[in-house]
């Protein structure tokens, strides 16, 4: 198959290109020649998405299917369906399973788990990607297929605060400070590997039973937040001294965190993951966090560069703390 990756090279999106170079698929990565992952196999486009007029090499091709891992707007998604329409068999958008209904009113997510998330503009963005991508379809055929991720994590810490692409919680945790965990830590919450995730996405290149078809793809295993982070704690060979603080008052304190605890890790999530496992026979996550975790902080601590303390982020925490107690 000939594959396009709009992207290819980021936290999920790298192991995937990896996959499918191994499974033999011709790939091509879209992308501004800026990220230093090197994916062998894959060819390269150098050219900005964003700038259509300028992909004159983009535009000679024709291709089986299409990613893009970097759409966040329905004027993202305009911009593929003009570049696109008639030149891919399959178009797969990345989109976030904090799409689905906040707060859930069942807790066990499926596809059909209706998409509403009014407190957070990434999860709205998202949303209103998947509507014009499902009028597309139903209205001329262009040939979607959804994928919904859900905290899915190579190269950064899958946490509420301070994490991800910062290390502002490790390093607490290595200096003996005091961390944050939301609520009381007992809420359930699933984290993915990216290469676990890899296995199902990858599954999905040109299955022609996919199309018109959304998909989540997450770990099956469960844990909670007082474990998620007692296992990253384990990981750095620390003990965290954490402090439990309410969703509500963390976010009135400092609201900027509203959209990754409110709009998406303030409530237990469970997901149903039948659906893939049905259109991808065989698909199953084997890396558990107290693993993938281990090889996070081992990649972070071989490479320093990428261990970002926020200065802003770090001034939060301190303030929410700070008025926690009363000082």
């Amino acid at each position: 198959m000939k594959v396009l990756f709009i992207g290819g090279t980021g936290n999920i999106s790298t192991p995937s290109s990896r996959l499918a170079v191994a499974k033999g698929m011709d790939l091509y990565l879209l992308n501004r020649g800026k990220a230093k992952v090197e994916i062998e196999g894959a060819h390269s486009i150098i050219g900005d998405i964003n700038k259509p007029h300028e992909l004159t090499e983009l535009k000679k091709h024709e291709w089986d299917v299409v990613v893009n891992w970097i759409a966040f707007t329905p004027d993202d998604i305009e911009r593929d369906i003009e570049l696109f329409k008639g030149k891919t068999k399959q178009y797969i958008f990345i989109s976030s399973a904090s799409c689905y209904q906040t707060p859930l009113s069942y807790p066990v997510i499926i596809e059909s788990t209706p998409l509403h998330n009014n407190l957070w503009d990434y999860s709205q963005g998202k949303i209103q990607c998947e509507d014009r991508l499902q009028k597309a379809y139903r209205e001329e055929g262009f040939p979607i297929t959804i994928v919904r991720p859900s905290l899915t994590y190579d190269t950064v810490i899958p946490i509420a605060i301070g994490g991800f692409n910062k290390f502002n919680t490790a390093q607490r945790i290595l200096d003996g400070k005091e961390i944050i965990i939301h609520g009381d830590g007992t809420s359930l919450w699933t984290v993915t590997h990216s290469d676990d995730f890899a296995k199902g996405f990858v599954g999905l290149l040109g299955l022609q039973t996919a199309i018109g078809h959304a998909f989540h793809i997450t770990s099956d295993e469960v844990l909670t937040w007082n474990m998620i982070y007692k296992i990253l704690a384990d990981a750095l060979g620390e003990e965290a001294k954490v402090v439990h603080i309410a969703s509500d008052f963390i976010c009135k304190i400092e609201p900027s965190f509203t959209g990754t605890l409110l709009a998406d890790k303030a409530e237990s999530v469970l997901f149903d993951n039948t659906k893939i496992k049905t259109f991808v026979p065989g698909f199953k996550a084997t890396i558990p966090f107290s693993e993938g975790i281990k090889r996070t902080i081992k990649w972070l601590l071989e490479n320093p560069e990428h261990q970002n303390i926020d200065e802003e982020t770090e001034a939060k925490i301190e303030n929410v703390l700070k008025v926690y107690k009363g000082l």
